[in-house]
């Protein structure tokens, strides 16, 4: 039983709440009802007026990997134009959404919950092309997977802003995309179609709605669970798990010898074990080497903190292969500053980057 209402169902019962004539809806196959309906089918079949469908990073039906997306096409479900967003920012982004002929851009694509997952700078990204060019801005919310009352990690440095992290929250925001709208703060005729039912305490099992993959690598609600820590293996030669079936839940490297599960769990992390692991990536880092790591089982997901594993993780990689361990450009963007760079260059532990875990600041909209 679907215990919580999406903005998407209830745009669907009442098309008005909309407002505009010409409704353009950016998605992707997050963006379904309680009964895998997608949005857009239904949104025509309730007699509102939309007229162009506009795709995120991975695209509009997800077949992209990382750092992808699919090309404008016609959606041939709806007849509808498909325009690609990603990598699209000011003028080139305000001539695509312009070329549209849309009067209201209307956002229903899931999160899930860390700063350095695009979908949440898409929709900033449109937001602020919304305010350029004086079209309205509709928000379908969804709940946050990883729920709302935590928020964990440093805001981001301005002075590392990039698509994965434009303005200042936390990696573990405790946000809803609804929110996040309202916090980023633009000039643009906004509204947010409230979720009904939603507590910010409720885990997304108990919320009865059909979990559907946001992307190629977040397969399941435990993949998005352990992503804002081990997300951070992006930024290092270690593999993040890309090319096997449970991405960030697994990770390592050829280098990685026996002594990295006993490291990590003489460390005591809240809510976490791991186990010793082998994998063999099909693409991406070391792909068709065999590489050692570990799989990380979380047995309390409210004690668990992602964050501050994925940096004491990190911590005791860079301690035990000094010589191996590569830490890439990235790493900067996506810890949101170069102090983790800075720190573990230096050899320093750096789990005290990470604060002690609050409740989420900004707008909030639940209980």
């Amino acid at each position: 039983m679907t215990l919580v209402r999406t903005g998407a169902e209830r745009l669907a019962a009442d098309p008005a709440l909309a407002g505009g004539t010409r409704l353009g809806l950016v998605t992707n196959p997050t963006g379904v009802l309680p009964d895998l309906t997608p949005t857009a089918h239904a949104l025509l079949a309730a007699g509102a007026s939309l007229t162009a469908l506009f795709g995120p990073e991975h695209g509009l039906r997800g077949t992209a990997q990382a750092d992808g997306a699919e090309p404008d096409a016609v959606d041939e479900r709806t007849g509808l134009p498909v325009h690609n967003t990603y990598k699209l920012s000011g003028p080139a982004l305000d001539e695509a959404v312009a070329a549209a002929g849309v009067d209201t851009l209307v956002f229903d694509i899931a999160d899930v919950g860390t700063r350095f997952y695009t979908y949440i700078w898409t929709m900033y990204d449109l937001l602020a092309s919304a305010s350029r060019l004086g079209l309205r801005f509709v928000v379908l919310d969804r709940p946050n997977p990883l729920g709302g009352t935590i928020a964990e990690g440093p805001p981001l440095d301005p002075a590392h802003a990039s698509f994965v992290g434009r303005f200042p929250v936390p990696v573990r925001h405790g946000l809803t995309v609804g929110e996040l709208a309202l916090l980023f703060g633009f000039d643009v005729d906004l509204t947010v179609v409230e979720m009904e039912g939603w507590r910010r305490g409720t885990p997304y099992e108990a919320t009865g709605l059909p979990w559907v993959m946001p992307s190629v690598n977040m397969p399941t609600p435990d993949t998005a669970l352990v992503y804002p820590g081990t997300g951070l293996f992006e930024g290092t030669n270690f593999s993040e798990g890309r090319g096997i079936t449970r991405p960030f839940e697994l990770i390592g490297a050829p280098y990685a010898d026996a002594r990295l599960a006993p490291a990590l769990d003489a460390l005591g992390l809240p809510g976490v074990r791991f186990r010793e692991v082998w994998f063999t990536p099909t693409f991406h880092k070391h792909a068709g080497t065999p590489v050692r790591g570990v799989q990380l089982h979380v047995h309390d997901r409210e004690a668990f903190r992602p964050v501050l594993t994925g940096l004491s993780m990190l911590h005791v990689a860079r301690t035990l292969y000094p010589g191996d361990l590569r830490l890439l450009p990235g790493l900067d963007h996506l810890w949101g500053s170069g102090e983790l760079t800075r720190r573990l260059e230096a050899g320093e532990d750096p789990r005290d980057l990470c604060p002690p875990p609050g409740p989420p600041s900004g707008p909030l909209l639940y209980g």
